[in-house]
């Protein structure tokens, strides 16, 4: 099929979350300021020097029939949880092909994870040391493959225009949906199922996130370690979960009579080259993400209305983060209202672009930004309006936009952008 330039739009959200099991939940936890970090509770982690982190809310042990939920990873169990959700919200009812709705070759998933299946990996390697060979599972290969997620949910929906999965570290899922809009932009599917995943509290990961100085070790108040923006901020705590979109071209979601969140206006790339885990303290890569943005989209910054931002709670990821876009927007930064959900959901990794891109969405559908918890004493460096404690109502009237940042260590950056309809 010729290239084409088709309007893309969200007709469906799901996700597993901290704060909840679906994506209504995490919502109502993210408009209530509530933490979703806690205590690291067994010996394995009794003696790290970081014993907190942000597990989902509901297991998916509680979801899924162990049959499936033994041949997959833990990212994955979060991906089939998260897209099985958008899935229906979308309106779909069976796999692509039983739905006639959408024929199976014009059917995406592009699902992302920045580590894949460590904890598999980790859990079978000791099944090798302590039992032996042939204790080590059959399934072990296609359970840590990082496009794992991705390949399961495909399998879900019957998807055969192509399933894919990028990896850029914390900037993962972002790209999966930028990604996805390119599929449908360019006419090679009518609809994509895309998002980011992560399952990585282990021992080993946090060991070593600790020892890089780049996690809180706040094991006192976990409620409270995470706290981006804050002059107190000492690192990120360690999230898992899963945020699910269902993308489609406005024509396919208008044939069908979908319900539609907003749309996708597009996203921006670039790369600091820099260093392979620290930001690039002036932002000049974020920077350059954002300008490509508003070049890509034709966005005016005076439309846009909401940030969800990248901000870890790390002190120099958050200020170049600001940096960035008042470099960019200049005084349109004075009127954007700018969350940090991850103060409450903790850093999901290549999950973060997925569940931040489904509370984006939410924002623009309910005209509300949710809050940033824990700025008990904003940062002096920080120039900008950051919506603390409560929601903020967004704009009533008119269109408005909204974009949600994501970075990743290999000095990747990526910005997506949204308009309400």
């Amino acid at each position: 099929m010729s290239p084409t330039n088709h309007t893309v739009v969200v007709t469906g959200i799901g996700a597993t979350t901290p704060l909840g099991g679906d994506s209504a939940s995490t919502w109502e936890g993210l408009l209530a300021g509530r933490s979703g970090v806690k205590p690291l509770e067994g010996e394995r982690f009794a003696e790290l020097p970081v014993r907190i982190a942000a597990p989902v809310a509901v297991d998916p042990s509680e979801v899924l029939p162990r049959p499936l939920a033994r041949k997959l990873d833990r990212s994955a169990q979060f991906a089939v949880i998260a897209a099985r959700e958008a899935w229906a919200d979308a309106g779909y009812t069976a796999p692509a092909g039983e739905d006639e709705s959408v024929a199976p070759d014009r059917l995406g998933t592009v699902i992302a994870s920045g580590i894949g299946g460590v904890t598999t990996l980790l859990d079978q390697y000791d099944v090798l040391k302590e039992k032996g060979v042939r204790r080590v599972s059959p399934h072990t290969v296609p359970m840590l493959m990082p496009n794992g997620p991705s390949a399961n949910v495909g399998l879900e929906v019957n998807a055969q225009a192509g399933v894919h999965t990028p990896v850029s570290a914390c900037a993962s899922g972002a790209e999966a949906i930028g990604y996805a809009v390119e599929m449908i932009r360019t006419g090679r599917a009518d609809v994509v199922v895309a998002g980011g995943t992560e399952a990585a509290i282990h021992p080993l990961p946090i060991a070593a996130f600790a020892n890089m100085m780049a996690m809180s070790k706040n094991n006192e108040s976990p409620e409270t370690a995470s706290r981006p923006y804050d002059k107190a901020r000492d690192g990120f705590v360690l999230g898992e979960g899963a945020g699910v979109v269902v993308l489609e071209s406005a024509e396919h979601a208008a044939k069908r009579g979908a319900r539609v969140y907003c749309e996708v206006l597009g996203q921006g790339l670039s790369a600091d080259s820099h260093h392979i885990a620290q930001p690039e303290p002036t932002g000049r890569g974020v920077a350059a993400a954002v300008q490509n943005l508003l070049d890509n989209t034709g966005l005016d910054p005076a439309e846009l209305v909401h940030v969800n931002a990248h901000a870890t709670s790390t002190p120099q990821g958050d200020t170049a983060e600001i940096k960035a876009l008042r470099k960019v927007l200049g005084d349109d930064l004075d009127h954007i209202a700018i969350s940090a959900t991850k103060s409450m959901t903790g850093h999901l990794l290549g999950g973060a672009g997925g569940i931040e891109t489904v509370a984006t969405v939410l924002a623009l559908y309910h005209r509300l930004a949710p809050p940033t918890i824990n700025v008990d004493a904003l940062d002096d460096d920080i120039d900008a309006d950051i919506v603390r404690d409560e929601p903020r109502k967004l704009p009533a009237d008119g269109p408005i936009s909204a974009i949600n940042n994501s970075f990743g260590f290999g000095g990747h950056n990526v910005t997506l952008a949204f308009r309400s309809v």
